[in-house]
């Protein structure tokens, strides 16, 4: 059964923007709080920004000010908006519970490149 369905990612230039999509069929979603995780190669998945139930939000050092964390809990969705996109950013992105307890999905690719 597919808990996470990435979407969105793709090749942008550096200073430009992608907004990624997460299709999460998980129980108690509402109550969640969740989070987006991407892993870079050769580096550990790492979490870059999480949103509780509530809406507040959290985001690593690194993306702070950039990304931008919501949620549609009538769609069971969270998205990511990602502007100002380094060539460090780029990354396998994925979506699940903040801390993940649930397996991942496929991610989806996001590089940043001249």
């Amino acid at each position: 059964q597919v808990q996470f369905v990435e979407s969105g990612g793709g090749l942008v230039q550096p200073g430009g923007s992608l907004k990624l999509s997460c299709a999460a069929s998980i129980r108690m979603f509402r109550i969640s709080t969740m989070g987006w995780y991407r892993q870079a190669p050769g580096r550990q998945r790492e979490l870059v920004a999480s949103i509780r139930s509530g809406g507040i939000t959290n985001y690593a050092d690194s993306v702070k000010g950039r990304f931008t964390i919501s949620r549609d809990n009538a769609k069971n969705t969270v998205y990511l908006q990602m502007n100002s996109l380094k060539p460090e950013d780029t990354a396998v992105y994925y979506c699940n519970r903040d801390p993940p307890t649930w397996s991942w999905g496929q991610g989806t690719q996001v590089t940043v490149s001249s």
